[in-house]
């Protein structure tokens, strides 16, 4: 389907960068219910959007991924469709799943993970997987029937492709002992290791700290990494949490959190992490502990003082990576191309793995990363595949060493 003449091509930006004309803004949408059911306030198709994903404002995580999953369907029903999200019919719907397991053409839909703010951001890395497309599916699905039942839409297309989602959902899940070989074999590699991490601090230690605003950037990006290695939070955690989320008992401190599902937990707060609490407090003008009434963000806008979104956060630490890769030596090539992939979730990864590989005991890492189920944490365990390596460098590559050929001298 062609773009209508009356409507100029659209640029692949993230949403909140484009300006979607009159006409393909979903106003007048083919599937829009009658107005006097609507019971959001909601003009068009991206105002309906905001709508939805407002109801997910306190679990950053599933926010995230609603997010990005809206934005690309809304891109493609723009650029690749022509027409606004709420004229989309079911074989729409049924040409977008094709799409997701293969975005073409690649070239305009896909490209390496960069800042949203880049010119060459792009809304995919490349084709999803199957469980890729099940999670997009759910949270289509989730967005569509909540447009139904706001009144916004008068029915959900993507509900009528029944067999497509199944086929889907039987290949995702398999029979049990698939599955056990499968997560066996899915140990978690998205962490940085020693080499890469020491890069990390000592591209926070190279930072300017000439000015105010340089030094303050220091500070909270030192604070930020002790709170990554020690606690080993999820990004949106440390979006949504204050101060006083850092509580004593008895003499000691713990990290008060709600984590996904608004479940509460507590982690144990380490001495470093304790000293590092009060360095970044006290840059802060703070008292060194923060008092049960302490509602400061854990991490501060440079700005105002307002809390970072989990977005900003991802954009700090992806600077910092890319700094740090370019410490690596050129020997680390791999090491390189893998900090400059990292993002802020890595932190967590890497967190959980340090805890692992210090000898702390597993049950209580579990506890510390509130996995519910042990199998989680024993994907972070790497012990037995290093032994297993180590001991595969002991065959060596016989090559037969050949005299070095005399060159002919030229008759």
């Amino acid at each position: 389907m062609t773009v209508p003449s009356s409507v100029s091509v659209l640029p692949i930006r993230p949403l909140d960068e484009i300006e979607v004309p009159e006409a393909l803004d979903g106003r007048d949408g083919i599937n829009r219910a009658d107005p006097v059911r609507l019971q959001i306030g909601a003009r068009n198709d991206v105002e309906a959007i905001r709508c939805f994903l407002a109801e997910y404002d306190r679990s950053p995580g599933t926010h995230r991924i609603y997010a990005r999953e809206c934005e690309r369907l809304m891109l493609w029903s723009l650029i690749e469709c022509g027409k606004p999200l709420s004229s989309l019919n079911r074989q729409d719907f049924e040409g977008y799943l094709n799409f997701l397991a293969d975005p073409q053409p690649a070239q305009l839909w896909c490209g390496r993970k960069v800042p949203r703010e880049k010119a060459h951001w792009r809304p995919f890395v490349g084709p999803l997987s199957d469980a890729a497309v099940l999670t997009a599916i759910a949270a289509i699905n989730s967005l569509m029937s909540y447009l139904v039942d706001a009144g916004y839409l008068a029915g959900n297309p993507l509900g009528l492709i029944r067999q497509r989602r199944r086929k889907l959902a039987n290949a995702a899940s398999g029979p049990a002992h698939v599955i056990a070989q499968t997560e066996e074999m899915q140990k978690i590699e998205r962490f940085l290791d020693g080499e890469m991490w020491q890069a990390v601090t000592r591209a926070i230690e190279a930072m300017p700290r000439d000015t105010i605003t340089a030094l303050d950037e220091y500070e909270r990006a030192r604070f930020v990494a002790a709170l990554l290695y020690m606690l080993a939070p999820r990004a949106g955690e440390l979006e949504s949490h204050r101060m006083n989320s850092f509580r004593e008992e008895r003499g000691r401190w713990w990290w008060h959190v709600v984590g996904k599902g608004g479940k509460q937990a507590k982690v144990p707060v380490a001495d470093d992490m304790v000293h590092a609490l009060v360095r970044y407090r006290k840059h802060l003008g703070l008292s060194a502990m923060p008092k049960r009434t302490d509602l400061t963000p854990l991490l501060v806008s440079i700005k105002d003082r307002s809390p970072i979104t989990a977005r900003r956060l991802n954009q700090i630490l992806k600077k910092i990576f890319y700094a740090a890769a370019d410490l690596l030596p050129s020997e680390s090539e791999h090491k390189r191309e893998k900090l400059r992939a990292a993002s802020a979730h890595w932190g967590r990864h890497t967190g959980i793995t340090a805890k692992l590989d210090s000898g702390m005991n597993e049950r209580f890492v579990q506890k510390d990363a509130r996995h519910t189920d042990a199998r989680t944490t024993q994907r972070y365990i790497h012990e037995e595949e290093e032994r297993w390596h180590d001991e595969a460098q002991k065959q060596q590559l016989p090559w037969a060493t050949v005299p070095a050929a005399k060159p002919e001298k030229p008759s």
